[in-house]
């Protein structure tokens, strides 16, 4: 059953490529997703992909999950991260007591946005917190039911400690501050909250989020759901990657055939032997890409289904593989881009947009080649990771 479910989904969201890419233009003009986008998604049971079975989700696997990201990415980047970030959140979300569980997958298909830099306060009150910040780069925050907020925890004594937060999006105020030249459709803008008022069991320390360990969950975690948390965003971070180069591959070979090269005597850019060497190039980045990321999401899954965890090695591979497979993906786009052609620059090309999603998305600070890079070069040189971010 779970196997028919999954390849419904891939099968549905598949069917909407064309409309995802055709709502490019339209997504990035109002630096937001279309609300055809969110339907199709809807419908096609995305998000319901993360929520627990015994809520009546799907409960799929991380190789599924990353998976059903590449599907959706392959039509729109933009769209692909949103879908990401609810989904992860989502995943985020099953670390809390039962009780906010409860709540937050009443509705089973849910959209959940948030992060995890603590830019706030959570102040102790009765029955709970007073919650005050600012949070940027907030995606997906305007079409999400619920919205995590990373904060600080003071204490009367005067000490502190990071935690999480999670409550309803509409107790935040957003910001009409995303206007970027990437990503432009994710509006991940900056969300308020102004002495908001969190139940104590809305409330996790940060160091539980991150060693699955929260008190106050008699349900179990869904056997072969249990991943260690930076390892399950870096999966699906580099999932939604894959998805966005192998569909810049599909546009750039879309959009070549035919074409004349501007001052040579070739009129079919496809016969140009650089150009048959660099979209050869392109697609076995890709394939690396996929290769990498197939065998970190087994290795994650062998290790949830046996309801164990991965070693700190493995755990540091994991950010070092993932990162890697990102980095080989944009410059699969970079090359693409290049050889499109002059015109490739104009807004109605959907390359060019995908060429900078690309390039904008591996900027994100917990992507960052050269960081994940040490710490995997660390642990293979028999040094420790020197981070709790595993």
């Amino acid at each position: 059953m779970a196997e028919r479910e999954v390849e419904s989904v891939i099968e549905a969201i598949r069917d909407a490529v064309p409309r995802l890419r055709a709502n490019g233009q339209e997504a990035e003009d109002k630096r937001w997703l279309p609300e055809e986008n969110i339907a199709l998604l809807e419908k096609a049971g995305v998000f319901r992909a993360a929520t627990p079975r015994r809520f009546g989700g799907l409960d799929l696997s991380l190789p599924e999950q990353a998976d059903v990201l590449r599907e959706i990415s392959r039509g729109c980047g933009s769209t692909g991260w949103v879908c990401m970030v609810w989904m992860s959140s989502a995943g985020l979300a099953t670390l809390f007591p039962d009780a906010a569980q409860d709540e937050v997958f009443a509705g089973t298909s849910v959209r959940i946005s948030g992060g995890f830099t603590p830019s706030g306060t959570l102040t102790r009150t009765e029955g709970g917190y007073l919650l005050n910040g600012t949070w940027r780069f907030n995606t997906g925050c305007r079409g999400a039911d619920w919205n995590i907020a990373a904060a600080i925890l003071q204490e009367a004594d005067g000490s502190h400690s990071e935690a999480v937060a999670i409550l309803p999006m509409d107790q935040f105020s957003i910001a009409d501050d995303w206007n970027t030249s990437a990503a432009a459709a994710t509006g991940s803008s900056s969300t308020t909250a102004k002495d908001v008022f969190v139940p104590e069991h809305r409330v996790i320390s940060y160091e539980s989020a991150i060693l699955n360990n929260t008190p106050g969950r008699t349900a179990p975690v869904t056997p072969g759901r249990g991943y260690r948390l930076f390892s399950y965003i870096m999966a699906v971070c580099a999932g939604t990657y894959v998805g966005l180069a192998e569909g810049a591959l599909e546009l750039f070979r879309e959009r070549v055939p035919g074409r004349g090269i501007t001052y040579t005597s070739y009129e079919d850019q496809s016969s140009h032997p650089l150009t048959q060497i660099q979209v050869a190039t392109a697609h076995n980045k890709i394939a690396a890409a996929r290769a990498l990321l197939d065998d970190q999401t087994a290795m994650l899954q062998r290790h949830a289904d046996a309801g164990g965890e991965p070693s700190e090695e493995e755990k540091a591979h994991v950010r070092g593989k993932t990162s890697f497979a990102i980095d080989l993906c944009r410059e699969a786009v970079d090359i693409l881009y290049s050889a499109g052609g002059a015109s490739v620059i104009q807004r109605n090309v959907p390359l060019q947009r995908f060429f900078r999603d690309a390039r904008g998305l591996a900027l994100h600070g917990l992507l960052l080649t050269s960081t994940n890079l040490e710490v995997q070069g660390r642990v293979l040189l028999g040094h420790d990771p020197e981070t709790p971010f595993l």
